[in-house]
């Protein structure tokens, strides 16, 4: 297993896995003409159900080649779960439409909003991460990883994408932000569920 394929246009996702993956020998790539496939509607109202569509639909375009395809996202436990599954569209008017995605500081800018209402105590959220392998459109295993963290309301760092500004890690005293991709693998919910892939993965061959 020398490459794995990844069902997605996010840069910052194929950063995040290029970065899980370059110690272990394993070479990225996104899915040959990713963009002129059809979009898969992200209806699901979980992260797994959401990564299974994605993964089983996508790997249709490429037969018996085995396809990643990931959703991720910050629950915040003083918000109900939110941002959630609507993480990349929770500055939209409605963010339950599936196609309303918003930019990063816009949704950034939301949940520094709702943080500052919240007492310092109420502040802890995780990153959620939930990748599905699938082959010929079927879902072959689910792996799942986790951060847990603190929502701050000023952000920090000038790396990663999404929420990595305002996601402080106790554990090193950081901003996902302030690290740097190989770091932030180390940490991260999809560097976690990326390795859970390459064990099963390595079983499996």
């Amino acid at each position: 297993m020398n490459r794995v394929l990844i069902a997605t246009s996010n840069q910052g996702k194929l950063r995040d896995f290029a970065g899980a993956a370059s110690s272990h020998g394993v070479q990225i790539e996104g899915l040959p003409g990713f963009s002129s496939l059809p979009p898969v509607v992200e209806d699901g109202l979980t992260f797994e159900a959401n990564a299974r569509k994605k993964a089983e639909q996508y790997s249709l375009a490429v037969p018996g080649e085995i396809v990643l395809a990931d959703d991720s996202g910050l629950e915040v436990d003083a918000l109900d779960g939110a941002p959630g599954v609507h993480s990349a569209r929770y500055a939209a008017d409605d963010p339950a439409k599936e196609d309303a995605n918003t930019d990063d500081d816009a949704n950034n800018a939301k949940l520094i909003r709702e943080i500052k209402l919240l007492p310092q105590a109420s502040r802890a959220g995780r990153f959620v991460c939930v990748i599905a392998a699938a082959r010929n459109g079927k879902t072959l295993a689910v792996f799942q990883g986790a951060a847990e963290g603190v929502i701050q309301e000023v952000p920090r760092g000038r790396n990663g994408f999404g929420y990595d500004p305002l996601f402080y890690f106790p554990d090193i005293g950081k901003t996902f932000a302030e690290l740097s991709v190989e770091e932030k693998a180390n940490y991260s919910h999809r560097g976690q569920a990326f390795r859970k892939f390459l064990g099963w993965k390595s079983r499996d061959d």
